[in-house]
């Protein structure tokens, strides 16, 4: 006797008003940052090997956030090998 599955078990997700609680931790998420960034406003120097650049600390902050989200989506494949 072959067993048909309709997906339903093991697969419960929890929600919250019928939103995935995943999708509320990742909006959580993203208004802290956006929150963080406007929270840093000032103009900062930032100094490489061979030149210096003055610009305000939140495009600095948002240029790191986008390269570690870049970074880390590249690299999310790579967890189980």
């Amino acid at each position: 006797m072959t067993k048909i599955s309709d997906g339903s078990a093991g697969s419960k997700r929890s929600e919250i008003g019928g939103i995935p609680t995943r999708y509320i931790g990742i909006g959580v998420l993203v208004v802290l940052a956006v929150w963080f960034l406007f929270a840093n406003l000032d103009t900062v120097k930032i100094q490489f090997w061979v030149f210096t650049v003055t610009a305000p600390l939140w495009i600095a902050l948002l240029a790191t956030l986008l390269a570690g989200g870049a970074l880390g989506w590249l690299l999310k494949g790579r967890r189980g090998r």
